[in-house]
């Protein structure tokens, strides 16, 4: 067409996880939350639509800010509101990285960080994990056309964690801000809302999508140093959060009994997981997140996602250049699971 600008056109695009429409699915693809949320979210959303709708919303989520930072133990001008944490990484990325610049990002992780680069018009440094999901050494390297850092922890697909004192040491040597997306953080035994007090070059971003299952909220947000937040308030769009979902997340994270009960629920369930996957072979990493990451090398894993499919459960299958191919399986209820791994079990069996 030629109407386009030639990023827009050369990129692929992002292709998130099946979402089924029709007919019931056990959806463990998503890194869904499977439980609902707390029941206050809905009553605060309800309470909030018997107020109207006619009103643009507060554009900086000031009351979410002050629960948020409570919470979290910093001040509420550390604090960002995003629709969703991808509108938080598209805001960085249009806010530090230049066209023709570079944004470095681990792989296998998150794959649209890299989109986000392609639509920037920038360079995505891609620097490989270890064979154990180590991050190597060079991935602290400075460069003069480094601009941005992205780095999920825990990561996906693996369920690994970097740990801190290595994260200190990576943002010492970049010449960048180090963005440390937490999507998952809540499932782990440790976050790194620490190091962003210690550095302003640390970034953590957080989504409510998992740990307070609001995935159909989309709701985000950024822990930065008030000085950076100031400069990133004005990329974000003018009202990028809506008055419902403000009104939800100030229910959602003022519960954080919810929240600690439905942790230790997927906590469990995913150690069950692990250990039932490992029975049947496959090689699975210790995850901090809400999903398990399974390999068995010299059998082939597209068949086993096919077969789960075809029996309404639908599972990730993820093949990155350069390393064994895998499935991600998000952590269900025990019911759910079960199905899934009982399914798993009986392709081995005819298959044997």
């Amino acid at each position: 067409m030629g109407y386009f600008r030639p990023e827009i056109e050369a990129i692929a695009g992002y292709k998130p996880g099946e979402q089924p429409q029709g007919g019931k699915f056990i959806k463990l693809n998503t890194n869904e939350n499977p439980y609902p949320a707390s029941p206050k979210v809905a009553q605060a959303i309800r309470q909030r639509l018997d107020q109207g709708l006619e009103k643009y919303p507060d554009p900086t989520g000031t009351a979410f800010r002050i629960r948020a930072a409570e919470v979290l133990g910093v001040e509420p001008d550390w604090i960002l509101c995003g629709n969703g944490s991808d509108d938080i990484l598209t805001i960085l990325t249009r806010a530090f990285v230049g066209d023709g610049e570079w944004l470095r990002l681990p792989t296998p992780s998150y794959i649209l960080y890299k989109t986000l680069a392609d639509i920037q018009g920038a360079d995505s440094e891609e620097i490989p994990f270890n064979d154990d999901w180590t991050l190597p050494e060079s991935f602290g390297t400075s460069s003069n056309h480094l601009k941005l850092t992205f780095l999920p922890n825990p990561n996906s697909p693996s369920g690994t964690v970097v740990p801190k004192a290595q994260l200190r040491a990576i943002a010492d040597s970049l010449p960048c801000p180090l963005l440390i997306d937490e999507a998952y953080a809540d499932f782990a035994d440790d976050n790194c809302i620490d190091l962003v007090k210690e550095n302003e070059k640390i970034m953590v971003s957080r989504t409510l999508s998992k740990s307070y299952a609001l995935a159909g909220l989309r709701f985000g947000f950024l822990v930065a140093q008030p000085q950076i937040i100031e400069q990133l308030m004005k990329v974000k769009d003018s009202y990028n959060c809506d008055a419902l979902s403000l009104a939800g997340a100030l229910a959602a994270i003022d519960d954080q009994k919810w929240v600690a009960e439905n942790k230790a629920k997927i906590v469990l369930t995913r150690g069950n997981l692990t250990q039932r996957l490992r029975k049947m072979g496959f090689t699975v990493p210790d995850s901090q997140a809400n999903f398990v990451w399974a390999t068995q090398p010299g059998v082939k894993l597209k068949p086993i996602y096919e077969f789960l499919k075809q029996n309404h459960v639908l599972i990730r299958y993820m093949q990155y250049p350069g390393i064994t191919e895998g499935i991600r399986i998000s952590v269900g209820t025990d019911g759910q699971n079960d199905v899934c791994l009982d399914l798993i079990e009986q392709y081995f069996q005819q298959n044997s």
